[in-house]
């Protein structure tokens, strides 16, 4: 979930503010710690006491959380990012993030949060976190582009005895063979110049379950001086800490974690398919199977993945395979899947509008829902994106109402998208041709909508408890 650097592709990403491919080689003499001490002991005390100030790198929906997280608990926060609008908000005292409220940053600053995107300031920080995004490549390839341009920044402004911990998520080896090679320059020793580790986010938004603050925390040091700094900076946050042996386990981990929901996701879409063939219904069908009390975990279908991790990560693993010799053909089958289902969508909304004499093009759609989970304000790799797009190519005349999102951001994907939200009055409703359930949001009124909109492509089995929904009602 890495974030809030802009989306570009690599080839359009400039340096950091302040950053350099060529570093100073030394370390200032007010570059905090003095390098003729125990830079270990030094760091360790600090975090121990809780006035080691940390530096978060990309204040998202990782990073601004992890921010909130650290000053909750004592310890003065210097957060960076790029986009100076978000770092004139925060230091008003206002949230961009639905879950994190104006208070909420209020109360960060009244506890000595500070945001900037002056990079410079990184000499400031005993510890910095990267949150940056990690995006894929129009090819599906790796790009790293916005974690080395924040390594860079980190180089070009050295501290002795810093802390730098990777949260962006990304292959097994990144650690260590893209960013420590950085870090090392001029002959810099990891362990006793500076200590690098990885922790990978584990950021759930709308979760009201679990937060950073509950969420158990895996850390992999590079070696051990490392993974003790990083484990007892985060022990100070979070309420448990799992250290495993290397960074390149807990990059793994992460990735696991993502690639076993997006193929198990990926089955539940083909079932989906092919019950709907059958005639049965693939809601009911899990309802049942969630019964047994062992061997099954439900999974449930929809238009296609959305966010930040599980339609990009499971391909850093396909990636790094490939450089091993190997191919992983069962998550590239799963990404093959989960990417066609909105053209599935699209089939059954073609389907559902022949039904009735009408085709798609020319047709009023509307879609419910463009965030890209229930009840979050955050559309990254949003299926009601590509949906819209499909729909757009196919003549349709598209809307869209998203409770959470009243205006379309635009994306390297969908530069062209330039869209606000439409209000679902019962005189709307009824001008429309198709309304198509995306996201099911709690703010929605499924009743109303069902008996107003003429008809409706449920996504997500939202419709389900609403009476006399069969008439009107086609899943998808």
């Amino acid at each position: 979930m890495m974030e809030s650097f802009p989306h570009h592709s690599a080839d359009e990403i400039q340096p950091i503010h302040g950053t350099s491919s060529v570093l100073t080689g030394v370390f200032p003499r007010n570059a905090g710690m003095g390098a003729g001490k125990d830079a270990f002991a030094e760091l360790l005390a600090r975090i121990e006491e809780r006035t080691a100030r940390v530096g978060i790198i990309g204040l998202g929906y990782v990073g601004l959380p992890l921010a909130q997280t650290f000053s909750r608990n004592g310890f003065p926060v210097l957060g960076f990012d790029v986009d100076a609008a978000k770092v004139d908000q925060l230091n008003q005292g206002k949230s961009y993030i639905g879950h994190i409220s104006d208070n909420s940053i209020c109360n960060m600053r009244s506890n000595g949060f500070e945001a900037t995107n002056q990079f410079e300031r990184l000499q400031e920080v005993d510890a910095v976190l990267i949150c940056v995004p990690t995006p894929l490549t129009e090819t599906r390839d790796p790009d790293l582009s916005f974690v080395l341009n924040s390594v860079e920044a980190i180089a070009a402004h050295p501290r002795h005895g810093r802390l730098v911990v990777l949260e962006s998520t990304t292959y097994p080896g990144t650690t260590r063979e893209a960013v420590l090679p950085i870090l090392e320059r001029n002959g810099l020793r990891v362990g006793q110049d500076f200590f690098l580790a990885f922790s990978p986010e584990r950021e759930d938004p709308g979760n009201p379950s679990f937060s950073a603050p509950n969420i158990p925390k895996v850390v992999g040091g590079i070696e051990p001086r490392s993974l003790e700094l990083a484990a007892q900076l985060y022990s100070r946050g979070m309420t448990k800490v799992v250290r495993v042996s290397s960074p390149e386990v807990a990059e793994a981990c992460k990735i696991l974690e993502n690639t076993y929901r997006a193929v198990n996701i990926a089955l539940v879409n083909e079932l989906k398919i092919l019950y709907d063939r059958m005639g049965i219904n693939i809601w009911e069908v899990i309802e049942a199977a969630k019964t047994k009390p062992f061997g099954f975990q439900a999974f449930y279908p929809g238009p296609g993945l959305g966010g930040h991790c599980i339609p990009i990560d499971p391909f850093y693993l396909t990636w790094v395979a490939r450089k091993y010799g190997l191919s992983t053909r069962f998550i590239e089958l799963a990404g093959e899947i989960n990417t066609a289902m909105p053209a599935y969508v699209v089939e059954r909304i073609g389907d559902a509008l022949n039904a009735r004499g009408k085709a798609i093009r020319g047709s009023k759609i509307t879609l419910l829902g463009m965030a890209y989970k229930k009840d979050v304000d955050d559309s990254r790799e949003s299926p009601g994106l590509e949906l819209l797009t499909l729909l757009l190519r196919k003549g349709a005349i598209v809307h869209y109402n998203d409770p959470h999102i009243p205006r379309l951001p635009r994306t390297r994907r969908h530069p062209y998208l330039d869209m606000t939200s439409q209000e679902l009055t019962p005189e709307y409703l009824q001008t429309r041709d198709c309304v198509v359930i995306v996201t099911d949001h709690s703010a929605y009124d499924w009743e109303q909508i069902v008996r107003y909109a003429p008809l409706i492509v449920d996504t997500r089995n939202a419709t389900r408890d609403v009476r006399d929904e069969e008439k009107r009602v086609i899943r998808a």
